[in-house]
């Protein structure tokens, strides 16, 4: 097989600064009507989403996909919750692990993989004010040494 499309849509940071990201699936998802088109010019959010596993079916709310311009009467609502599509070995692999104390599942990415639309989710678990402090001093001393090399190199 030839290398894959990829396409990102959406990117979630705030994910990667709220929690500690421990395992990621890829998953597909189920769209109706127009959300395709939509998504094909990247109008998609996934900034304040979130998921659930209900009835051994992983559903993603609070992603918004905008109604298609050019579409009609079957665009739907912007943020209804959408049916994620797993195996059902992973999806009881994900609860017993939601189970433990502090786990949640984020979702990631969305994006194109050839003509299919996938969304990465992870099993994250929430970081504490003083693990985020850690981040941003870390980021900003590599932000410095690459600065300072930079200079040095010139």
């Amino acid at each position: 097989m030839g290398k894959d499309n990829f396409k990102l849509i959406a990117n979630n940071k705030k994910a990667r600064h709220d929690y500690f990201l421990e395992e990621t699936y890829e998953c597909g998802i189920s769209l109706h009507g127009t959300e395709v088109k939509s998504m094909r010019m990247g109008r998609c959010s996934i900034k304040e989403a979130f998921v659930h596993i209900e009835q051994e079916e992983v559903i993603v709310y609070g992603m918004h996909i905008s109604p298609y311009e050019k579409g009609n009467i079957f665009n739907t609502d912007p943020l209804r919750p959408k049916k994620l599509l797993m195996h059902k070995r992973e999806i009881r692999k994900l609860q017993g692990q939601i189970k433990e104390k502090g786990y949640t599942i984020v979702p990631v990415q969305v994006y194109f993989k050839g003509s299919l639309v996938k969304v990465q989710i992870a099993l994250a678990k929430g970081k504490k004010q003083y693990d985020k402090r850690q981040d941003i001093a870390k980021k900003d001393q590599r932000r410095e040494a690459e600065r300072e090399f930079k200079v040095r190199n010139l």
